[in-house]
């Protein structure tokens, strides 16, 4: 458990490294029938900054929690990145994409963490 919250906190960290917003954690561990422990949700405002993001999680959580993605899906046009770290998914997502698809509200039965922007 413990070690779920250090990558957590490191992919939290990742991300704010390469100023992406409006992150949000889903603590899914109440929810039945999920794939995962906790889900982050982030955004970044072109397909460069979402890729950056995704970079930097990757090494912050290499650096601080000595985890590896299992997978990382949509770094080919980097409009929604999904990096899958088994109990921890993170999705990255350009601004309009996240509306579109509008996952934040998939869980709303779980503990969400709203992060502040850092600016």
């Amino acid at each position: 458990m413990e070690e779920t919250k250090t990558l957590v906190d490191s992919i939290v960290e990742g991300i704010q490294e390469k100023k992406g917003r409006r992150i949000r954690v889903a603590d899914l561990d109440g929810v039945g029938d999920t794939i995962c422990r906790y889900l982050v949700i982030c955004e970044g405002n072109t397909p460069t900054q979402v890729a950056a993001i995704c970079d930097s999680v990757e090494d912050m959580a290499h650096k601080r929690a000595g985890e590896k993605p299992v997978r990382i899906a949509g770094q080919n046009n980097s409009i929604w990145i999904a990096m899958d770290y088994a109990d921890v998914m993170v999705h990255i997502f350009m601004p309009e994409a996240r509306e579109f698809y509008d996952i934040d509200h998939l869980w709303d039965d779980a503990e969400v963490t709203e992060i502040p922007d850092l600016d």
